[in-house]
């Protein structure tokens, strides 16, 4: 262990250990054995962040920065992310297993979304209102929170931190960020770059752990006044209740059990690459998954078809190496979770049609087969609870009515994906669903330009667009009276 790479925390500009001294393995999930240390916090380390952070907030250095100014360093610091881009890569596909050239992918257009943000810098303001009293000028403007905590799960740390340090940055906000025990390295890689970028100290801190102290001490700490949480709904409960301590303003990105449902004229090739990209991308390990495909009688056998003949096909590995197309899961807790939900699909009376076990080449680490379920019962489990892996439950349907209350038929509300030519029908399958992100023709595509997040169990607030800037800022109200004359007794009637 002594050989392994170490990473201490990032607190007020310095590299610090934390306050038990202690660290903790982080895992190899294509190995299953540890690559890195990882700083271990405590609530004394959360404290110091946060005050540090408080700090910074009220420090004329970040606070009488000019938004313009502001939006320079954020754009530099998405330029120094598109210098380093097979670096950073690296670690994160080290740290949670996903493809190599996946984050290639993600990483050489993530700065966009800080060039993105940089632009919308000194573009938000308020107005002037148009009042009903003479004599009065009142004018809007909007103002930073404070001090932000993100915590931010282990399935994408770069792209969902970027959510939240971009727009929380340029609005005139410090952050605290809890990344997940099982996937810090990739965002303390990043913090080198926060500070090569040149942000005053103390205006980006990562404190590093578990879930309990310091989740637990960040989202409760009294100086945070918001709190943006990715992650599962029962953690996301703690954080409400947390955030109740100081009324910390707080949104939430959970999960789904999402829709890719096929009408009778999609083109089935389409359709079903779609729904593979929906499912066996990323190994099943995101938000928006589509988990749960509905075909149309009428072109279930021809989707089918394609969807088990192209899954056969996926090559399964290292997932630093080009070639594979499908990588392991990226903790050894998520690999029993799938397991299990596959057996409970079994016993469910659920037909696989293709996967269900560990491949056989991959010996070590933490590997399952894409998985399809055929014909489930919208009620069963595997159809109705987040599965979070490569487990697909496909379902038959006669028309749009059915289709609606399948798809509508679950306590989440993230995303969901449309297959049809026929434009009309598209526009009124998107509206019925209940969904906050409805992709047609096309799944998982994101942009910075887009607003992402949903309802019900998938949680509330919104990131990514200009939306995301209401949630990192507050509306002010100013009243300038304007009048010469001195102002009357209140006690007078007049």
């Amino acid at each position: 262990m002594s050989e392994l790479k170490k990473y201490r925390m990032y607190i007020n500009g310095e590299w610090v250990e934390s306050v038990s001294g202690e660290y903790f393995p982080s895992y190899n999930p294509a190995t299953g054995e540890p690559w890195c240390q990882v700083a271990k916090g405590t609530a004394e380390d959360v404290d110091r962040a946060v005050r540090a952070a408080n700090k910074a907030f009220s420090n004329p250095e970040w606070s009488n920065m000019t938004y313009t100014e502001r939006g320079r360093l954020v754009r530099k610091l998405g330029e120094l992310i598109a210098d380093r881009v097979d670096e950073l890569a690296e670690f994160e596909t080290l740290d949670n297993g996903k493809l190599i050239r996946e984050m290639r992918g993600q990483l050489s257009y993530q700065p966009e979304f800080y060039y993105y943000y940089a632009g919308l810098a000194d573009k938000i303001h308020g107005e002037v209102l148009p009042i009903d009293k003479r004599d009065m000028f009142v004018f809007s403007s909007r103002e930073p929170l404070g001090v932000v905590a993100a915590i931010t799960p282990w399935n994408s740390p770069l792209y969902l931190t970027t959510l939240k340090l971009a727009p929380a940055l340029v609005a005139g906000n410090t952050i605290v960020i809890k990344p997940s025990e099982h996937t810090s390295a990739s965002l303390l890689e990043l913090m080198k770059l926060v500070e090569e970028a040149g942000f005053p100290q103390g205006v980006v801190n990562v404190v590093t752990g578990f879930g309990e102290p310091v989740g637990n001490a960040l989202t409760s700490h009294p100086l945070v006044n918001r709190i943006a949480f990715t992650g599962g709904a029962e953690s996301a409960r703690h954080v409400v209740r947390n955030s109740a301590e100081n009324f910390a303003k707080v949104s939430l990105e959970l999960g789904g059990k999402s829709p890719n449902i096929v009408f009778d004229d999609a083109d089935p090739d389409n359709a079903a690459m779609g729904i593979i990209a929906g499912i066996f991308g990323a190994s099943g390990q995101s938000c928006v998954a589509g988990s749960r495909a509905f075909l149309h009688i009428d072109i279930y056998d021809k989707v089918m078809e394609r969807l088990v003949d192209r899954v056969s096909k996926i090559q399964i590995g290292d997932p630093l190496l080009d070639e594979t197309e499908m990588g392991p899961l990226a903790t050894k807790a998520q690999l029993e979770r799938v397991e299990e939900y596959v057996a409970v699909g079994h016993e469910e009376g659920g037909k696989i049609v293709y996967g269900g076990k560990k491949p056989e080449q991959c010996k070590k680490g933490w590997y399952f087969e894409p998985t399809i379920f055929e014909h489930t019962n919208n009620k069963s489990r595997i159809t109705r609870e987040e599965i979070f892996g490569p487990v697909l439950s496909v379902i038959p349907f006669k028309d749009e009515k059915e289709v609606i209350e399948l798809a509508n038929s679950t306590d989440y509300g993230l995303a969901a994906g449309i297959w049809v030519k026929d434009v009309a029908k598209a526009h009124r399958i998107a509206k019925a669903v209940r969904a906050g992100i409805v992709w047609v023709n096309t799944y998982r595509s994101i942009s910075p330009i887009a607003p992402i997040g949903g309802s019900k169990l998938s949680g509330f607030g919104r990131e990514g667009g200009y939306e995301s800037i209401y949630e990192y800022t507050q509306s002010k109200t100013v009243w300038i009276n304007t009048s010469a004359e001195p102002m009357p007794d209140p006690f007078i009637m007049r």
